[in-house]
């Protein structure tokens, strides 16, 4: 059985940086491509980042670009999402996801992910 699990969440203030971990269990990490997602108060679920399964490509929400990081580590079975200069405007809860089929260049246009962990929580003060 597949899990996964985040961590990291927070309250920080704006400007902070933050870093999330989801680690994969149950079935070899390198059998997803991984992406986050994030749900703002009141908002619908949206695209944060993804990976593909070797880690040499990546993809962000337009919301995201040139402030948060997506990486992988192989040997962690542990997928991250770097945040830089976080504004209150993010503030979600954080979900990771793993699919093994789907290419993550769509994973912010069509439905994607077949396994999803539990989400963590950020909230960025001004």
């Amino acid at each position: 059985q597949v899990h996964l699990v985040e961590s990291g969440g927070g309250l920080v203030q704006a400007g902070d940086s933050l870093k999330l971990s989801c680690t994969v269990t149950g079935r070899p990490f390198e059998t997803f491509a991984m992406g986050w997602f994030r749900q703002p108060p009141g908002k619908e679920r949206e695209f944060v980042a993804a990976i593909t399964w070797s880690g040499s490509t990546t993809y962000y929400g337009d919301s995201v670009k040139g402030r948060f990081a997506i990486s992988r580590d192989a040997s962690r079975n542990t997928v991250f999402l770097q945040m830089n200069s976080l504004q209150p405007e993010d503030t979600a809860v954080y979900y990771c996801a793993a699919d093994p089929r789907r290419d993550p260049f769509y994973a912010g246009r069509y439905d994607w992910g077949d396994y999803w962990g539990q989400g963590t929580q950020v909230t960025v003060s001004s």
